[in-house]
């Protein structure tokens, strides 16, 4: 479908895929098509298009490729001459609370500090000069994952090391900001006197981390200097002893380029269950597989101890909020996280839990637990709109 007035692309960039998405501006931003590259550098590459009849296979062994078959399909489909700006989610911000449009100096200070984040500003970084590259006087946006965390208390932020460390800007920064911005903006239009309550969002998919929000702002967040704190995710540690480096590099003789690799790629789900970082997977097979069994028992209890660990922060709770795969699309997954939590006054209802109601907490709960479909790609077009004034920058229709 082509827009008949200007148009916003939204590029989101994963581990292993980019996600899209088309908005027309106008009154409201209008969803055109949405669509992604999935399994990139794997096998069975594909571009999937929401109202294309099928997948189109492509060639696409790192990012670079991927967004070149992507631009190409874009320039074939005349995307281009509609578009007035293109935004990008950007993992790292450093202090940047706002979006910002992309300049030879914003470039120059995110080049700079790809050491804080290398496992996602140099893929980012790659998609950004591409489409600068092909289509050179196109409007870039850099949408930064940390500004919203930006709002945390200096208590929550600072890291227990050396000060001349935090000179340099290692602290806590926080990440999933575009798609917990989302939920909050969500939750206003849903019920205004709640997103300015206690809340506690749980945003849960390869990826997972929870935030802790008090009057509308972060007030801290279990990701940390980097995305690999937290929780244990798909292939991701969360947390962990730092002393395991010296002893990994004494019996093991492992670099801190080994160790870096296990933490991001080799742990978490994956490393527990020794078969699947899907919890999809594991869930199927934990009747029969005790490592499944166990992988999909410690992330739901890490789940929940966050939540209280985040409950003990705010002072109390008054929303509970799913999100992201998991958190949208497994409620045995979301009972046993909830399980055992009434004592703060959590209490889902099985049969709307089941049907992934919007709102699964009972009658009787103090605590309104909700699941909420994120979209990192509205936020991302809604940040575009207002940098580059077009249109409205609030609401969408599919």
């Amino acid at each position: 479908m082509r827009p008949s007035l200007a148009s916003v692309l939204s590029v989101n960039g994963g581990s292993s895929s980019i996600r899209f998405a088309l908005y027309e501006t106008g009154e409201t931003l209008r969803r055109l098509f949405d669509g992604k590259i999935d399994r990139i550098g794997l096998s069975g590459t594909s571009l999937v298009v929401s109202d294309a009849p099928a997948p189109q296979p492509v060639a696409a062994a790192n990012h670079r490729t991927a967004v070149r078959a992507l631009l190409e399909w874009l320039e074939k489909h005349s995307v281009f001459t509609s578009l007035a700006a293109v935004g990008h989610r950007v993992v790292h911000g450093m202090r940047h609370l706002e979006p910002e449009r992309v300049t030879p100096k914003l470039l120059s200070e995110l080049r700079r500090i790809t050491p804080y984040a290398p496992e996602h500003l140099p893929r980012e970084l790659g998609l950004i000069d591409e489409f600068l590259t092909r289509h050179p006087k196109l409007p870039q946006v850099a949408c930064f994952d940390t500004s919203f965390h930006q709002t945390m208390p200096r208590v929550a932020k600072r890291l227990p090391i050396p000060r001349r460390y935090g000179a340099k800007g290692v602290e806590r920064y926080g990440f999933h900001g575009l798609s917990y911005s989302y939920l909050m903006e969500e939750l206003a239009r849903l019920d205004a006197s709640a997103s300015k309550g206690r809340v506690i969002l749980a945003h849960l998919g390869n990826g997972a981390s929870l935030a802790a929000v008090h009057h509308g702002k972060s007030v801290d967040t279990s990701m940390g200097f980097t995305p690999t704190a937290g929780l244990v995710m798909s292939r991701r540690t969360g947390d962990l002893d730092p002393g395991l480096v010296y002893y990994l590099a004494r019996t093991e003789g492992m670099s801190a380029a080994r160790f870096h690799k296990m933490v991001n790629h080799e742990s978490g789900l994956i490393g527990v269950s020794g078969s699947s970082s899907d919890l999809r997977d594991l869930c199927e097979r934990e009747e029969t597989d005790e490592r499944a069994a166990e992988a999909v028992e410690l992330f739901c209890y890490q789940v929940r101890k966050w939540i209280g660990s985040f409950a003990a922060a705010l002072g109390g709770l008054e929303t509970l909020i799913f999100a992201a795969g998991i958190g949208e699309n497994a409620p045995s997954i979301r009972r046993r996280i909830c399980d055992g939590l009434g004592f703060i006054g959590i209490d889902i209802d099985p049969e709307r839990n089941a049907a992934n109601a919007p709102l699964i907490s009972s009658l009787g709960g103090r605590v309104k637990v909700r699941v909420i479909h994120t979209d990192e790609e509205l936020m991302i077009a809604r940040s575009v709109a207002r940098v580059i004034h077009l249109g409205s920058s609030r609401n969408a229709k599919s």
